[in-house]
């Protein structure tokens, strides 16, 4: 059987991550810089890396256990939506009541009330996260979840690029008017709702390409074929453990990086245009991520994992080296290629993972890839808080390539599926052996 990508039903779900990206986008630009001020008002100048390492790290916190427990909630849920639908549609519906209500609570001076928001709004976005992203492998046979993952990165970065631009536009200088993209992302997020319930029919859909998604499972790239009543076998664990490792480390490095940029760029850099930083790396993802299902195809998803992570180490060295040297657009620059990197990391990463599921636990599995991801999230945000308090932000480009690199070594130790010798060796092989025989 030949399978094909649908492409109007890959981008319909890719839908609700951009939306979503639009949000974290928001979130981690404005949140961290109030906090900064709401401490200082309350408590006195200081250096608040620490106290903000720890907030910021709540909606990880939070979702090392909410997405887990809701992907296998969902991998068990049937109704008249679907299996994921539900979860998305309440999750949204939540997220976007509170989501606004950040900015009013700093507005009013109110820290507990702001601090009581926040962690209403990561808990109701990670319970629909993982039945989101399990949507794609529902619908999708194990070899199109590249292509499929690279679409639904594509159409999430236009998000985030998006709520980059509003936090360009919108700055600390007029605080009332911040929350203006706060506005604009919940009105988003009602939007998805709208669509989802119109346009996507979730038991319809996984009904119909019930004999490509079987198709897919002959065409694995597993090491043993998968068997939802069966272990995985001692070589696809092994592999299984070494993507849980690297996942790990990039996060861990990456977040960092997130975290604490726009502090950086204030208190070491002297800009409050940082996030020129965030939309030049969300641009160069987006255009990287549907040439990189050509790269893929090509060089196997291992090697290209290994060629992103190259790219992102480079240009953080090089930031490094000379971001406080010379003029703030080079900064930029590197940014942007470091986008690149990520954004091939991005779309080969996931469809590993989940090429160790089958039907029955796809968001089992996918809350395992948040698990991972959102627990480097949450020990790094704490982590690099206490390093930077001690060290200084100047370490802040340093500390990413340490984990980044300890991330490029791990991928090699991947070992992918033998596909066979080529015909015209196997026949010298053979004539050789002959030979030696006689």
């Amino acid at each position: 059987m030949q399978l094909t990508l649908n492409k109007r039903r890959t981008f319909l779900i890719a839908f609700a991550f951009f939306a979503i990206l639009m949000l974290w986008q928001v979130y981690y630009y404005y949140v961290p810089l109030y906090l900064d001020n709401l401490l200082t008002q309350k408590f006195g100048v200081k250096n608040w890396s620490d106290i903000i390492g720890h907030i910021m790290s709540l909606d990880n916190l939070s979702a090392i256990i909410i997405i887990p427990l809701f992907g296998w909630l969902s991998d068990r849920t049937k109704t008249r939506l679907g299996r994921r639908i539900p979860y998305i549609i309440c999750g949204s519906l939540l997220s976007l009541a509170l989501f606004p209500l950040i900015c009013v609570m700093y507005i009013m001076n109110q820290f507990a009330w702001y601090f009581v928001v926040v962690v209403l709004l990561v808990f109701s976005m990670a319970a629909f996260r993982s039945p989101a992203v399990a949507l794609m492998p529902d619908t999708t046979p194990k070899p199109l979840r590249t292509p499929a993952n690279a679409i639904i990165n594509f159409v999430g970065y236009l998000g985030a690029i998006i709520g980059s631009g509003l936090t360009i536009i919108f700055t600390m200088k007029n605080e009332t008017l911040t929350i203006v993209p706060f506005a604009v992302t919940s009105v988003m997020l009602a939007v998805v709702i709208v669509v989802f319930l119109l346009r996507f029919r979730e038991n319809r859909v996984v009904e119909s390409v019930k004999a490509e998604l079987l198709e897919g499972e002959r065409q694995s790239e597993t090491i043993e074929a998968v068997n939802p009543d069966q272990p995985l076998s001692r070589r696809d664990k092994f592999n299984f453990g070494v993507i849980i490792a690297c996942v790990f480390f990039c996060w861990f490095a990456f977040t960092a990086l997130q975290t604490f940029g726009s502090l950086y760029g204030e208190r070491v850099l002297h800009t409050d245009k940082w996030g020129m930083c965030t939309t030049a790396l969300a641009v160069a993802s987006l255009a990287t991520f549907l040439p990189s299902i050509w790269l893929s195809k090509h060089i196997g998803r291992k090697w290209s994992v290994v060629l992103g992570l190259g790219i992102v180490i480079v240009a953080i060295v090089v930031a490094a080296l000379f971001a406080t040297k010379v003029n703030f657009m080079l900064v930029v620059a590197l940014f942007a290629l470091s986008g690149i990197g990520w954004a091939i990391v991005m779309v080969n990463s996931y469809p590993m993972f989940v090429e160790m599921s089958t039907s029955k636990n796809v968001g089992r599995i996918t809350g395992i890839y948040y698990f991972v991801s959102q627990g480097a999230m949450f020990l790094t945000s704490n982590v690099s808080g206490y390093v930077f308090k001690w060290l200084g932000l100047e370490v802040y480009f340093y500390y990413a390539i340490a984990f980044m690199s300890l991330a490029f070594v791990i991928c090699f130790f991947f070992r992918q599926k033998r596909t066979g010798a080529r015909p015209e060796k196997v026949g010298k092989l053979t004539t050789f052996i002959l030979k030696r025989k006689k």
